[in-house]
């Protein structure tokens, strides 16, 4: 009998919760193939006019992998890292570089750089059309630069996503 009351009680609850809220489906903006390729096509060949050879790895909101490419000459680590610091800029919701950046000067926990998968290192840049992040660009394979949020990888995962900075405003 207590099992029954309960249960009722819980619907009751829930359908009042329910009908008092009206936005119970949500809509979201995601890239398409073409667009991820284009990323991080475009980031490659940035990397290539600067003298590097890179992977490059685009991941949609969920941390998914959605393109990789790595030029002949990357390194074989830069593939896995590559993809570690697009899914860690997504997740952490900050360019790889700034999360770098505030773990050095102790503004986040010493722990997140153990967080699985994540890579707190410069190179990784967050997507976003028209305010919402809808995925994440990591480079991999040039040299650091003058710091991790001016990092080479960085700059030309940037250059990757400005080559559809139209398609990423008016869509």
């Amino acid at each position: 009998m207590l099992k029954t009351f309960i249960f009722i009680i819980s619907f009751i609850a829930s359908s009042s919760l329910l009908a008092n809220n009206t936005n119970t489906i949500h809509t979201s903006r995601t890239l398409s193939l073409e667009l991820a390729s284009k990323i991080a096509w475009q980031a490659i060949l940035d990397c290539r006019k600067r003298g590097y050879s890179v992977a490059t790895a685009v991941v949609d909101r969920g941390g998914n992998v959605q393109a990789l490419f790595r030029d002949r000459f990357a390194g074989p680590h830069t593939i896995e890292t590559a993809i570690r610091k697009a899914w860690t800029t997504n997740s952490f919701r900050q360019s790889t570089g700034t999360l770098a950046t505030l773990l050095k000067e102790g503004v986040i926990p010493n722990q997140v750089q153990h967080n699985p998968g994540a890579l707190l290192v410069g190179g990784g840049v967050l997507i976003q059309s028209q305010g919402e992040i809808i995925g994440g660009v990591g480079v991999s394979g040039a040299p650091p630069g003058k710091s991790d949020i001016q990092s080479i990888d960085g700059a030309c995962a940037q250059a990757g996503i400005e080559s559809i900075r139209e398609n990423l405003e008016f869509d």
